[in-house]
């Protein structure tokens, strides 16, 4: 079997919904052996959302759990009995990460803050993901993905356009907040890793899902620090070039960005050269910005008579900036993800066989591989609490009906 890059490391994931699961799922796919303990008898809250196969609710048949718990082994635990609390504490003592998310005092009143696992296992990364981080007057509030992304000040350059520019803030599609607190998490958790290699000891890593968005702020933040200038979506077009917007064709969207002059021109040929693109109201790129209401039905027009495909092609030979916006269904579909063997088939017991997104990255040496379904619950039980820390089958049998797992 070849060696994978994070092949040895072993992560324990305490967490629920996305932010921590996807963290771990990223470690578990470069090769980490990834143990996800769920609470016994309702697991990972993730299985009890949408969407589900044919549409029916059952915590095995999420596509949201089911994405981001391959390649891991899943256990069942329940950490408000001693014993549970034992058994926490003896994948612990193996673990190399530990990755948690529930709220900051949680843990504390367990027993199992990270000034005690520190001393169970001291070169343990304990990885915590928050809304609002481990410190600050916030760090008790729970909050949704939603209240994370408007937190953080990314919902105000939300929607934009000239035409929506009176609508209140608007949340992206997504969970946002949740993904880049995990991409920041498995990037920081890394980093805490290579240093425990320089000094034998761990640390503490704290995550604000809060803070992982703010510094894609760069414009309104650079803007408001140099000029005491706030930057929304409801400030003029004035400041926006024209055409660089979303607009509608044959059968959905193309984003179009002809700002520069070369590229207009060329637009312009590639509309056949219109009567209209002689009106002296056009004639550079601020006065089409300024004229943009009576502009913008003039391109609509063309555009609508062509599919993206059709548009987005010609304009590419053409070096005029247009990309299609793609659905699920064309990402499913696309000749160049499928090249790229992105998507992957995996088999379930309960779903059946689904198409999943794969790893987005490419390694030389150490390729990544699908190596095992997401977990039932408590599938893993017998393997980690038998095989791995030494618990005979009895004692599981005994744990399973005090409750404990």
């Amino acid at each position: 079997m070849e060696k994978e890059a994070l092949s040895g490391i072993r992560v324990l994931e305490y967490a629920q919904l996305v932010a921590g699961p996807y963290c771990a799922k990223m470690f578990a796919d470069l090769g980490a052996e990834v143990i996800k303990i769920e609470q016994p008898g309702v697991g990972d809250q993730a299985r009890h959302l949408e969407p589900f196969l044919n549409e029916i609710p059952h915590p095995e048949r999420s596509g949201l759990f089911l994405y981001l718990n391959t390649n891991k082994k899943g256990i069942t635990l329940n950490l408000e009995t001693v014993t549970g609390v034992n058994l926490f504490k003896e994948l612990i003592e193996i673990s190399d990460i530990f990755i948690e998310t529930p709220p900051p005092r949680q843990l504390e009143e367990l027993g199992l803050g990270y000034n005690v696992l520190k001393e169970v296992n001291p070169k343990l990364v304990m990885v915590s993901i928050s809304p609002f981080g481990q410190t600050g007057p916030y760090k008790d509030y729970r909050t949704s993905d939603l209240v994370s992304f408007h937190m953080s000040g990314f919902g105000y350059l939300n929607p934009r356009g000239a035409t929506d520019a009176n609508r209140p803030p608007l949340k992206a599609g997504g969970r946002l907040a949740d993904f880049f607190a995990a991409l920041n998490a498995a990037g920081a958790a890394l980093c805490a890793l290579h240093a425990r290699r320089l000094t034998g000891l761990g640390q503490h890593v704290d995550i604000s899902r809060q803070e992982c968005i703010i510094p894609m702020l760069r414009r309104p933040l650079t803007a408001y620090f140099y000029r005491d200038r706030q930057i929304s979506s409801r400030l003029t077009r004035s400041w926006r070039i024209a055409p660089n917007d979303l607009m509608p064709c044959k059968d959905g969207y193309v984003f179009v960005s002809a700002v520069e002059e070369g590229q207009w021109q060329r637009f312009v040929e590639l509309m056949g050269n219109p009567d209209w693109a002689k009106d002296p109201r056009f004639q550079n790129r601020i006065s089409r910005t300024e004229n943009w209401e009576v502009l913008e039905p003039l391109i609509t027009a063309w555009l609508m008579k062509h599919t993206k495909e059709e548009i987005s092609r010609t304009a590419q030979a053409n070096r005029v900036p247009i990309s299609p916006v793609n659905t699920a269904g064309d990402l499913f579909k696309s000749r160049h993800l499928n090249t790229r063997g992105f998507f992957v088939e995996i088999d379930h017991p309960e779903a059946g066989k689904l198409k999943y997104p794969g790893a987005p990255y490419r390694l030389s040496q150490t390729p990544w591989r699908l190596k095992r379904r997401a977990p039932l619950l408590g599938e893993y039980n017998e393997e980690v609490y038998c095989d791995l820390l030494g618990h005979s089958k009895r004692e599981l049998v005994k744990m399973r009906e005090a409750g404990v797992i």
